[in-house]
């Protein structure tokens, strides 16, 4: 059986490499990229809590299905919303984008 000290580190390691990429890259879809691997690390604590800690009750796997569910909308709507500002101002680094100004 794996300790749960593992799952803890694996999902540390990618919710470091998910900050990273989200604070580092100038494009909207590597930062979007970034917090799907962050979301992904918090589903990982959530359901190895859940496993190792009350695993005859459901409220891990739950809530790791509500923020599957919230990394859907959120890559829905920003994908929308990067497709929008490429069609206006045909760049996506979000260092160019201002939308105060024309």
């Amino acid at each position: 059986m794996i300790p749960l000290s593992w799952y803890l580190i694996v999902a540390a390691i990618l919710f470091c490499i998910g900050l990273y990429g989200a604070l580092a890259r100038r494009n909207a879809i590597g930062i979007l990229m970034g917090i799907e691997l962050m979301l992904n690390a918090v589903n990982i604590n959530l359901v190895a809590f859940w496993r190792y800690i009350t695993p005859e009750v459901l409220t891990g796997q739950v809530f790791a299905i509500f923020v599957i569910t919230v990394a859907a909308a959120e890559a829905t709507i920003g994908l929308a919303l990067i497709i929008s500002i490429f069609r206006n101002r045909e760049t996506v680094i979000v260092e160019d984008v201002d939308m105060m100004k024309w």
